[in-house]
């Protein structure tokens, strides 16, 4: 089942603002209920909408994808997955020795590669128009290939504002405008490994529960002679609106079930048949076609991620 736009942010509730952001929301996929939710709660006005016309809305986008199945047979097929230019792979090679790199792509073989954007398979049902038209500015300068990479695959990146408060004894609230927002692993640090500590005596180790944001990289999982846009939706609906047809991203390579588990996300893993099967499955170039994407007045969000403990200490006997 795909997840409706309020369930997008990974580890934390999205809670609204009042202040309106555009969105473009995807007509014609699965499922009708998510938009009709996002719209009736999340929108603007959208309690005020009517069901069945926003239905029929969802209804003619979804018949236009049959006869897509027809027209388009195949389109998704054999997407572009081309080496990268020379300029670029220097700074290709610097980032494969990155520690987010490193860290997030562990387990399958990866390439970085060049990608065709109008061809990518999209899952995410919606994308800011705000946050894109940020990005095409940023485009502007970025036309020579190292500047193209590093807006794809940025080792460094400025990060959205987190606040922080304590809510109560034992419980902290992290919130930021970003949906990319999320709790990290845990883990378990020496003293030595943490600043800031101010101990009232010898301390032995430290639980730390981290807060942040992904790595952030262009990514795309390959299967099937098909490509799966899996990170980075904001950044390719830009490029393609700007008139890019390619661009450089991580590429996963998947040749079985097991591990479109490790690459993609739950919504893929539901029912895979439908992206990498389907005769005509949505594409990143739906979302310029206005056929397809609605544009929406959303209410504003953050991600809210609030962490609570409990410590239970006890001394008894050994025997």
């Amino acid at each position: 089942m795909k997840k409706s736009a309020s369930e997008l942010a990974t580890g934390g509730e999205l809670v609204a603002h009042m202040d309106g952001e555009e969105m473009v929301w995807l007509l014609g996929q699965p499922h009708l209920t998510d938009y009709l939710a996002f719209v009736r709660e999340k929108v603007i006005g959208g309690e005020h909408m009517s069901q069945r016309l926003l239905a029929d809305e969802w209804r003619k986008a979804n018949d236009l994808y049959y006869e897509l199945e027809q027209s388009e047979a195949g389109f998704a097929d054999g997407a572009e997955c081309l080496p990268l230019p020379k300029e670029m792979r220097g700074l290709a090679r610097a980032l494969k020795r990155d520690r987010y790199f490193t860290e997030t792509f562990d387990t399958l073989p990866t390439e970085i590669r060049m990608v065709e954007l109008a061809k990518l398979i999209v899952s995410q049902s919606n994308v800011s128009c705000e946050f894109s038209e940020a990005l095409r500015k940023r485009l502007r300068e970025a036309r020579d290939p190292a500047s193209l990479f590093r807006f794809c695959l940025p080792a460094e990146r400025d990060l959205p504002p987190v606040t922080v408060r304590k809510s109560g004894k034992d419980r902290y609230v992290f919130t930021s405008p970003s949906t990319d927002f999320r709790l990290h692993n845990p883990a378990v640090l020496a003293a030595a490994d943490v600043g800031g500590l101010k101990p009232f005596g010898p301390v032995a180790s430290v639980f730390a529960l981290p807060v942040g944001f992904g790595s952030n990289f262009l990514s795309v999982v390959a299967s099937d002679d098909r490509l799966l846009l899996q990170n980075g939706y904001h950044r390719s609906y830009s490029l393609l609106a700007a008139g890019f047809t390619h661009a450089p991203a991580v590429v996963q390579l998947v040749t079985r079930k097991d591990e479109l588990r490790i690459a993609a996300t739950d919504d893929v893993n539901n029912d895979p048949a439908f992206y990498f099967r389907a005769a005509r499955p949505p594409v990143l170039k739906d979302f310029l076609d206005p056929r397809f994407g609605r544009k929406l007045l959303a209410k504003r969000m953050q991600t809210t991620i609030e962490i609570e403990w409990k410590v239970r200490s006890s001394t008894g006997s050994l025997v």
